[in-house]
């Protein structure tokens, strides 16, 4: 079979390899692999600046935005032959810490957890692959041209449970929420917040591109200007930063109403210094009991819950997002990156070109 594979903190190793074909043990789910989604991850292993082998190898497989049809499952797995799953990125450290105990690894607190496609196991970037099935998860037949924005949904509904829980430490009933940036991250949480009933506005840079028209689409309101002025017009009750921009961030933090909600997604760059107040941040959220939260990953409750975000989703809308889908062999493509990018996909099945 051919795989994406890297060796990790090598620049320019990325290569598509020959593998053998996976061999499922009893307990596992045999699936043939349909599409890969690229994201900053990708890039940044594919880069040489982290990422880590399996162990006993110099090469990983790369990727863990996945989508699969199975083509074997034992028989009381809960799963069949047909079915479209996405694989769970994270898996519990072995000692395990207490999170990890309980199921939520995404949280876990020793650090000695694995990444598939990340940090010692290899990831879904191949043409089949093999996956436990308590860490698969079924999507809507409907999604199989979408279904590969499923670790990115699992990401932001989990990023919203954490609003949910925080909010709900007093009187909660949230009504504006400010999504910055309007990349896949950005533009799936938008999709939540208006399932969730809330008037969602997105800030981007762009003004030009399928970003205005997506958020549009979906009934929020889309903004290209700055975010503090889009903030003291706004007063969310919710900010949810989804690029990473160090200005951005601190101005997110000063920009909520009061008893707001300031949830990080998005990674900064390291070494980067900017001029901030800190105290009169400090001073606003002290008066008015704001919270600034960071959120990454997700555990198998959050794909249960992206799962059933994309099944309410509008399958258009989300293709919609999706703006370009390379062949495997020309995997390349997608890791040079175009002005009208949303979400890039590698089409490891010919169905999904």
């Amino acid at each position: 079979m051919k795989a994406l594979t890297v060796v990790p903190g090598r620049a320019g190793s990325i290569e598509l390899s020959e593998r053998p074909d996976p061999e499922p043990g009893t307990d596992q789910l045999l699936v043939d692999g349909l599409a890969l989604g690229v994201c900053g991850t990708d890039k940044e292993i594919a880069a040489g600046e982290y990422g880590w082998a399996p162990s006993g190898s110099d090469r990983l497989i790369l990727g863990h935005e996945s989508l699969g049809r199975v083509r074997q499952a034992p028989a009381d797995s809960g799963f069949a032959a047909g079915d479209l799953i996405a694989g769970v990125v994270r898996r519990p450290d072995p000692e395990p810490c207490g999170a990890c105990a309980r199921g939520e690894f995404d949280m876990c607190r020793n650090g000695k957890y694995t990444e598939r496609g990340i940090k010692e196991r290899d990831g879904y970037g191949s043409q089949s692959w093999v996956v436990e099935p308590e860490y698969a998860v079924k999507l809507d037949p409907n999604l199989e041209r979408v279904g590969v924005l499923m670790e990115p949904t699992s990401v932001v509904a989990k990023a919203w449970e954490q609003i949910r829980l925080i909010g709900e430490r007093s009187w909660f009933e949230p009504k504006t929420a400010l999504i910055t940036g309007a990349g896949p991250i950005g533009l799936l949480a938008a999709m939540i917040g208006v399932q969730r009933g809330l008037d969602v506005h997105v800030l981007d840079r762009v003004t030009s591109g399928p970003k205005p028209d997506l958020v549009a689409r979906l009934g929020a309101t889309y903004h290209s200007g700055t975010v503090a002025d889009v903030a003291k017009q706004l007063a969310p009750d919710v900010i949810l930063e989804a690029t990473g921009v160090g200005q951005l961030v601190f101005d997110a933090m000063n920009g909520t109403g009061g008893y707001g909600i300031v949830c990080l997604t998005g990674v900064s760059t390291a070494g980067r210094t900017l001029d901030v107040d800190a105290g009169a941040i400090n001073r606003q959220m002290v008066l008015e009991n704001d919270v600034v939260v960071g959120s990454v990953n997700a555990n198998l409750r959050h794909y249960t819950l992206a799962a059933q975000a994309l099944a309410k989703a509008d399958p258009a809308w989300l293709n919609g997002l999706i703006t370009r889908r390379v062949p495997i062999e020309q995997f390349q493509d997608a890791f040079t990156a175009r002005d009208d990018d949303v979400k890039v996909v590698i089409a490891l099945d010919e169905s999904q070109q």
